[in-house]
């Protein structure tokens, strides 16, 4: 009986070692989720509200940068731009959304001989961003995001 009790209080003594708990900091499960968060990749990009109807990820994305190339498209269309040479370019425009569904042009990489032959081709592009609809700003986490993108546009004057 004595080795049973023995036995037994040892195994209690030891079995304590089983049930702590590892106590994790607040600090430290947020380092960890942020580790682990891609912060280049959003859970739904920015839209119009044309697109809401839309519910793949890629597909609204794609309807999104579609109706904004056809809008500056349509707009430099429709502006009277005498030309002395023929052009033909592929302006690449960087535009951010911010959390509340603003976007602005923060860069546009354009060849030298549009820019010669069309001065003041930023401000056209700057101008046609005034007439765009509603923009949703893009989602991430539930949380409404910034975000920023690039944009290829194609000109051809002749």
């Amino acid at each position: 009986m004595r080795q049973t009790c023995v036995l037994l209080l040892f195994l209690i003594l030891t079995s304590c070692e089983y049930f702590k708990v590892k106590k994790t900091s607040s600090e430290a499960i947020l380092k960890e989720e942020l580790q682990t968060f891609n912060w280049n990749d959003v859970d739904e990009y920015p839209s119009f509200s044309i697109c809401d109807s839309l519910t793949i990820k890629e597909e609204k994305k794609g309807c999104f940068q579609h109706l904004l190339t056809s809008h500056i498209s349509e707009f430099l269309q429709n502006e009277i731009i005498i030309v002395t040479k023929d052009i033909s370019d592929t302006m690449v425009l960087d535009f951010q959304v911010s959390e509340t569904g603003n976007l602005k042009l923060m860069d546009a990489k354009i060849d030298s001989v549009t820019i010669a032959e069309i001065p003041n081709i930023k401000s056209l592009l700057t101008k046609s961003l005034d007439s765009l609809p509603n923009i949703f700003p893009a989602i991430k986490r539930g949380q409404q995001v910034t975000t920023e993108f690039k944009l290829p546009i194609i000109i051809k004057v002749n």
